[in-house]
């Protein structure tokens, strides 16, 4: 008796031309390395660096481009801002690696995608300063999303989530934060011996999420001076940004490779900013294609 479960129209949503809903790719086209930006121009600026390249596909923020680089097939695939979007991106590459398309079922043999997050970051360390690298060893998602997901406990640091929301004095109005885990073996190779290895928070939007006061008052004042002050296993928090937690909580849900490594364009500690990270970005850029 053939128990394999079928994937409803509605739950997995395939276009008329047999790609995903929203990122419009097909299985084909999805590489086993992939390098996810935030921007979708920066897609061109990574795929500058591949020696061919075989397919470009756009739909809203999701921009993709796979190709070769020095002999090794690599997707680049734009997320847009925000952990939501990681939820679509995430899933939808699974569905790609993972789920026949035509059959609507699970393939037998499970697929495992690398995936490495190119991006931006605010520093919030005197030892992160504007420019500097920063591999997000564990990230602390303040956006709630792998709640969401059963199995969130068996992918997650719960001794530490407990002692963060302790030393923040968590107020539970704001939904759990959870801690996610990036592949440590990615991390060694990525991260190398050239990028500082922290805590990363990510955070459920730009502006009060991270302690930026402007006419909204935030709830919490001290927000920022307490994660500053976080320590944990002889480590701090290096970085806030806005996807990390979610790419490696769902990454590890559904057997994948995943971390994030961004160049700090703000200091908050002290209060500095680079505008014209454009232009240096691209050595970051170089490694991780090295590297990956």
């Amino acid at each position: 008796m053939n128990t394999q479960k079928v994937f409803a129209p509605s739950e997995l949503i395939i276009n008329e031309d047999g790609s995903c809903f929203h990122l419009h790719l097909r299985p084909e086209q999805l590489a086993d390395k992939v390098i996810l930006v935030g921007d979708p121009a920066r897609v061109n600026t990574v795929a500058a660096h591949f020696d061919t390249q075989e397919c470009e596909v756009s739909s809203r923020e999701f921009h993709t481009i796979t190709g070769t680089y020095k002999g090794k097939r690599i997707t680049c695939q734009s997320h847009g801002i925000g952990c939501d979007n990681i939820d679509i991106v995430m899933n939808e590459l699974d569905t790609l690696a993972n789920i026949d398309y035509q059959t609507r079922t699970e393939k037998e043999v499970h697929r495992t995608l690398t995936c490495v997050r190119i991006g931006t970051c605010g520093g919030l360390q005197p030892f992160t300063p504007t420019g500097c690298f920063v591999a997000s060893v564990k990230s602390i998602g303040f956006d709630g999303l792998l709640n969401y997901y059963a199995g969130r406990n068996q992918v997650c640091d719960l001794k530490m989530e407990e002692a963060f929301k302790k030393h923040m004095n968590w107020d539970p109005i704001k939904g759990a934060p959870y801690v996610a885990v990036a592949d440590k073996g990615l991390i060694d190779q990525v991260a190398a011996d050239d990028m500082v290895k922290g805590y990363t928070v990510a955070c459920g939007g730009f502006y009060g999420p991270q302690g930026r006061k402007l006419r909204a008052e935030i709830a919490d004042p001290n927000q920022n001076e307490k994660i500053e002050s976080f320590e944990y296993d002889g480590m701090k928090i290096c970085n806030f940004e806005m996807e990390s937690s979610a790419l490696a909580g769902l990454a590890s849900l559904l057997g994948h490779r995943a971390m994030t490594c961004c160049m700090v364009i703000a200091n908050r500690f002290a209060k500095e900013m680079n505008t014209a990270y454009k232009n240096s970005i691209d050595t970051l850029i170089e490694k991780v294609l090295d590297r990956i």
